[in-house]
């Protein structure tokens, strides 16, 4: 366990750090990535060479006998939320870090792009069940709250249901959201939530994975522990044929994954834990933009 001023810390340097991908990265990426609901009328100025003629206000034009064109700006007031999987599988990491890090640093740079963007951000830490639920809200001490639950949330399950976290999530968000889930989607039933959260809401998913969640080490015969049952099982990693099995489970499960995003009519994007997630990130903003 950390202790409060190990914690208070650890908030100051994520944020640090998340601040400076957004500012110096994220500049105008993730504000266009992520439009509006529409734009509204905010003044009349007068018309200038260029103005698009269909914005005149001839009544205002006709009371000063010269020409005033009609300014509008977008109507954000998005409503992000993170979907936080925290189940034991979150825990694995053999090279940079524990998936649970990067998730932890994703979802800090997500939350800190939405409160510079004035808009609204929330979280569900979820396992099996729903274990936080953190109501979105604006603003710089929000965030900072928000970062601080990241770093300190301890769940009370281990196993994965993201059925039961989109089922949350669809009854406490009922206008349309944003939604990023972060996980390693190491569960096999939530095809079907995931077409109805995907027809009311904008759904991101970010499948976080390690090296070793690919290929196994030649290391003779070992002992592999599932961390969400505490089944165990032996295998033989120099065995070239079970080596090979490994790896095809993992990219089935991957192409299964996508399958399931592209038939809701969302993205998923793919982070390992000793990459670049930032690069991810971006270029997705950049896509969408």
């Amino acid at each position: 366990m950390l202790t409060t001023a190990e914690i208070l810390k650890k908030v100051k340097e994520l944020e640090i750090k998340s601040r400076k991908i957004t500012q110096h990265l994220f500049t105008g990426e993730y504000h266009s990535a992520f439009k509006g609901r529409g734009m509204s009328f905010r003044e009349v100025r007068e018309y200038a060479a260029g103005d698009d003629v269909r914005f005149i206000d001839w009544n205002v034009s006709a009371r000063y006998a010269h020409a005033f064109t009609k300014l509008f700006e977008e109507e954000r007031e998005l409503t992000v939320m993170l979907l936080i999987d925290v189940s034991a599988s979150s825990l694995f990491g053999t090279v940079h870090a524990r998936k649970k890090d990067i998730i932890t640093e994703m979802a800090a740079v997500l939350t800190f792009s939405a409160v510079s963007n004035n808009d609204k951000v929330g979280v569900i830490f979820f396992s099996d069940k729903v274990e936080m639920y953190i109501p979105p809200k604006k603003g710089k001490q929000h965030a900072l709250y928000i970062v601080r639950e990241l770093l300190t949330a301890e769940p009370k399950k281990k196993g994965t249901n993201i059925t039961e976290a989109i089922r949350f999530f669809n009854n406490s968000n009922k206008q349309r959201s944003i939604a990023f889930m972060m996980s390693d989607f190491l569960d096999e039933k939530f095809g079907d939530s995931m077409k109805v959260a995907g027809k009311k809401h904008d759904l991101i998913g970010i499948k976080v994975y390690d090296k070793m969640d690919v290929q196994l080490p030649m290391a003779g015969l070992i002992q592999i522990q599932d961390p969400e049952t505490d089944k165990t099982v032996w295998i033989d990693s120099s065995d070239f044929y079970v080596r090979q099995q490994y790896e095809k489970d993992f990219f089935d499960h991957s192409e299964w994954c996508k399958n399931i995003f592209l038939r809701s009519g969302s993205d998923l994007l793919h982070v390992r834990t000793d990459e670049d997630y930032v690069k991810v990130l971006q270029k997705f903003f950049i896509g969408r933009a």
